[in-house]
């Protein structure tokens, strides 16, 4: 753990994670992982993508479950599948819960045939009840230029904040390429974008792309500025695809984030397993000052298991 102005840096500790949800099976290209995490007066409702590998069903479906721990995870309460969302495959969800106690579920859906991603989005008064037959496209992308994934949204100050990954589509040899860009919304529905928050830095860890996964929203910081705390996946190659490590970026602004690893360091945690992949890290507050930490890594066979810590 490091300070940055006010924000305390929690880095995953992968020694003292526990399982929360199991692999879909065993080996490379079973995962269960992509956390978006909400505690509620009640426990943790957790939403996650679940994935065989390419040829056998890719991200297939995206699960909510609930726990009162944050733990133990049951059966899931509500399941979304590819075949539901017309798409070939699924990706990080994000669970948002709404200023008036209704519920958000945004869904990165990859259109069938291309590079190209979308985002969908469907609102229920709860978690178990989502039904994707009514939805509606959020944020489009460009089937020839952007594909646009992964949103890490949060509601601030009276203002939606998004941060959304975005993949080149001109070049086919290009697309896994990724950065970060920022948006704002006066309702999480309709997005102004505002830039670049992060991209990859040529010659380091991180080059090939980067992606936010969580964000922590300060105020305070040096001269009474705001301070902004990210976490995101990188990667230096397109072998390295699918087992991104986690870094950190800070900035005084939601759209200018530095990485904080210096020219020449490694990323800030990975997996002791496998090819090291340790992505998509979610943090959840809790009113008694410590956090939960959510993220997705690789396991000793190969296979991503949903891990979670906690901190404080």
């Amino acid at each position: 753990m490091i300070s940055s102005d006010n924000n305390m840096i929690l880095l995953p500790k992968p020694d003292e994670a526990l399982i929360a949800v199991a692999a879909p099976g065993s080996g490379s290209g079973f995962w269960a992982g992509g956390p978006s995490a909400v505690a509620a007066d009640d426990g943790f409702y957790l939403a996650y993508r679940l994935r065989r590998p390419i040829g056998h069903g890719r991200g297939y479906a995206v699960a909510i479950a609930f726990a009162a721990d944050g733990v133990h995870f049951g059966d899931p309460i509500a399941v979304v599948t590819s075949g539901e969302m017309d798409t070939e495959s699924l990706e990080r969800p994000e669970l948002v819960r709404l200023p008036d106690g209704r519920w958000r579920l945004y869904l990165s859906c990859a259109t069938t045939g291309t590079k190209h991603w979308r985002v969908e989005v469907t609102d229920a008064a709860h978690p178990s009840e989502f039904d994707v037959r009514e939805r509606d496209v959020v944020l489009s992308g460009d089937p020839r230029k952007r594909a646009v994934k992964d949103p890490v949204i949060q509601f601030h100050d009276g203002q939606w904040h998004m941060w959304a990954t975005i993949h080149p589509l001109a070049d086919p040899d290009e697309t896994d390429q990724m950065t970060t860009e920022y948006a704002t919304s006066p309702d999480g529905l309709d997005w102004t974008w505002q830039g670049t928050a992060i991209s990859g830095r040529p010659g380091e860890w991180d080059s090939r792309g980067t992606r936010v996964t969580a964000v922590r929203l300060g105020t305070g910081g040096a001269g009474g500025t705001n301070t902004v705390t990210a976490y995101y996946d990188g990667r230096a190659t397109a072998a390295e695809n699918y087992e991104e490590r986690t870094g950190v970026a800070v900035g005084a602004e939601p759209a200018a984030l530095i990485a904080t690893s210096l020219p020449g360091d490694g990323p800030a945690v990975s997996s002791p397993y496998a090819r090291g992949g340790l992505r998509y890290l979610d943090l959840v507050d809790l009113p008694d000052g410590r956090t939960r930490l959510y993220y997705e890594m690789a396991q000793p066979d190969g296979s991503h298991a949903l891990v979670t810590e906690l901190r404080g």
